[in-house]
């Protein structure tokens, strides 16, 4: 059960921690969260570089201590954190990876609403663009945030198929989601899965296309896109990538992961304070 907003200390102290953090939209969403639901409050930004772990553990102590009311973590602590956590939430152990921390009854809790905000601006986006559920996905790459988004499909019934340069790490990927039966593929093997599979999402969950390397593609530029494929890339910044550039080049409705973004914000919100804060004023503000 969440929280009530008047069951923890106000002003609320809400932050980030990943490395590095210089191109974040955390604190405009969080701002207007707490804006829009009546709350005073900060959301900062912890930037931990991933040869500092005295630091990581001495942020959560922060958290431990009531001085820190709630914390985000993005990349690269998402699955390096686990171990100082004193409990993780089925979803977060099931993924293998926490997005969204807090105090639960003395103890670090480790969460993720990466999974849940995804599945939910997945089927925004396709519902506005009136797509048949296509029920198929390939997923490019195997880290943190494929994990997350491979956990949502599955739990929703999709058929999944992790494509990674890295086909081990893909490999494992899949051993830990074995009862959803999710299928291996390498980048040679892209040509004959659109083959075989014409109508399908494809979700890039690596930072290929993320500023400031903006024309790098996780799709191979000498490949064509799948005439009937959905792209849905999981880097918001810049709003349009190589990836999603491409695609509506080619007919192809694409979208960026600012709509996952924004989702996964406001469910960390709402578990650190228990007010739902209306989606579109975290839209507004950054779209302003």
């Amino acid at each position: 059960m969440l929280s009530s907003a008047a069951s923890l200390p106000m002003p609320y102290t809400l932050g980030l921690t990943g490395f590095p953090l210089g191109h974040s939209l955390s604190p405009k969403i969080h701002a207007a969260a707490l804006a829009a639901c009546g709350l005073e409050g900060t959301y900062a930004l912890f930037p931990v570089s991933p040869e500092q772990p005295s630091e990581l553990a001495a942020l959560l102590h922060r958290l431990r201590t009531g001085e820190i009311h709630g914390l985000n973590v993005t990349i690269p602590h998402k699955q390096s954190i686990l171990p100082l956590l004193d409990d993780l939430t089925e979803t977060a152990r099931a993924i293998g990876a926490v997005n969204t921390i807090c105090l639960r009854q003395g103890n670090l809790m480790g969460d993720n609403t990466d999974a849940p905000g995804f599945l939910a601006d997945l089927n925004r986006f396709l519902s506005q663009s009136h797509i048949p559920n296509p029920r198929q996905a390939l997923v490019l790459g195997a880290g943190g945030s494929a994990r997350a988004v491979v956990y949502a499909l599955c739990s929703a019934g999709w058929q999944v198929t992790v494509a990674a340069r890295r086909l081990e790490q893909a490999r494992q990927l899949a051993q830990t989601f074995s009862q959803a039966a999710v299928r291996v593929a390498d980048f040679s093997q892209l040509p004959a899965f659109a083959a075989l599979n014409p109508c399908f999402v494809l979700i890039n969950t690596t930072p290929l296309g993320m500023t400031p390397h903006t024309e790098t593609c996780p799709w191979p530029e000498d490949l064509p896109l799948p005439a009937q494929a959905v792209v849905y890339d999981l880097v918001y910044n810049p709003r349009e990538t190589r990836l999603v550039q491409r695609a509506r080049a080619s007919g192809l409705p694409a979208v960026s992961g600012l709509g996952m973004l924004i989702e996964q914000a406001a469910l960390a919100f709402e578990i650190w304070t228990g007010c739902r804060p209306p989606r579109e004023a975290l839209w507004r503000a950054v779209e302003s």
